[in-house]
């Protein structure tokens, strides 16, 4: 057993459910290798002398050219070949001043900032709790681990959960809140520019998600002293329709249908928008969700923050009817937000996603 300066203890073999060793806190002690739980399978490991395929056109969409009449059907054209093509593309002039995104970003470097005392305070392996801290995926199940602490938490509307986020630091709420709010007003006008996209009225689901889900997912890769070896984030997909990603380097990878992977650049003030499985369910398979990852790396810690969206969370959804027909088969089963929920605190994501018990035929 390994006990750490902060007094949490941490074994070899696996964790309790309130007890476990932040990734920060492996940083701080100075490690110089990592421990074997975060070692993935030489089959799993990012490969750094990989050419990781530069050519490839990663979209980047003028969300203002949608208020040009001679410039819509182009854009909507560049979205519906970025979604079917990739499930990704990026976002400028976007309508999130500068200042909302650098804000919410210094909130989160304050928050990690913390000791780990105050930090654990939220610590929870309940992957339906509003508001927990953790670190890799769920340390309680995760068969390795991952180089990651997060702190997730509800947040739409603000107003219902934000008495619930933390107290510490002072302009977190206030910061972050900000944040989610714009981060929510900008999914629901990308909502309606991919629904269009597919040959869907732009309000379709309109009250659905008016009533949706929004979890603010903020991440924290430390630097970390192998990173051949291990990784922030595992290969997967998010279950919601949209997240909207705010990144401050270049870890983030994402997955082509070729399951050739490619490094996302940073972008000064774009966002990233990554389409999830309940989009894939709802175009029938004409969209598919972007698997991704996260690398870590060796020399500074980097931070992230992903705005999940989904329908409310006992929502089922199911393909649109108006894109099922005889040549177009329903696809997929209907799921659920809470579904998902339930299947990831049972199942390590490494081993299976969700969607694919939602898959119908072969």
């Amino acid at each position: 057993m390994i006990m750490s300066t902060s007094g949490e203890k941490m074994q070899e073999t696996g964790t309790s459910e309130s007890s476990f060793t932040s990734a920060m806190t492996l940083d701080q002690m100075g490690l110089p290798s990592v421990p074997e739980r975060y070692i993935l399978p030489p089959s799993q490991r990012p490969n750094p002398t990989l050419s990781l395929y530069p050519s490839i056109f990663l979209p980047v969409i003028d969300l203002s050219s949608l208020n040009n009449p001679s410039l819509r059907s182009e854009t909507i054209d560049k979205v519906r070949i970025a979604c079917k093509e990739l499930g990704f593309f990026q976002v400028i002039n976007h309508g999130i001043p500068a200042s909302v995104m650098n804000d919410a970003s210094d909130s989160a470097a304050e928050f990690f900032n913390l000791s780990s005392e105050e930090k654990m305070s939220l610590a929870s392996s309940n992957v339906h709790e509003p508001v927990r801290y953790g670190t890799s995926l769920n340390h309680v199940k995760d068969k390795v681990h991952f180089w990651r602490d997060f702190i997730k938490h509800y947040s739409h509307p603000v107003s219902n959960w934000i008495d619930q986020w933390p107290s510490n630091p002072r302009s977190y709420k206030e910061k972050m809140g900000n944040y989610a709010k714009a981060a929510y007003k900008l999914q629901k006008h990308l909502m309606e520019v991919v629904f269009e996209s597919l040959g869907l009225n732009a309000n379709y689901l309109h009250d659905e998600i008016e009533k949706g889900s929004q979890v603010m997912a903020v991440n924290c890769y430390p630097a970390c002293p192998e990173p051949h070896l291990a990784l922030g984030m595992p290969p997967h997909s998010d279950y919601g329709s949209l997240t909207i990603l705010n990144q401050s380097s270049t870890e983030l990878q994402i997955m082509d249908h070729g399951k050739n992977s490619h490094s996302v650049p940073v972008i000064e003030g774009a966002l990233v928008v990554q389409l999830g499985d309940q989009l894939e369910i709802m175009s029938n398979g004409q969209y598919k969700s972007v698997i991704h990852r996260a690398t870590v790396n060796s020399e500074k810690k980097r931070l992230s923050i992903a705005s999940l969206h989904s329908l409310a969370l006992e929502k089922k959804v199911g393909p649109a009817p108006e894109l099922v027909d005889s040549q177009h088969p329903i696809s997929y089963n209907e799921g659920s937000f809470s579904g998902f929920l339930d299947y990831i605190s049972g199942n390590d994501i490494m081993e299976g996603r969700y969607i694919d018990t939602l898959k119908k035929g072969p």
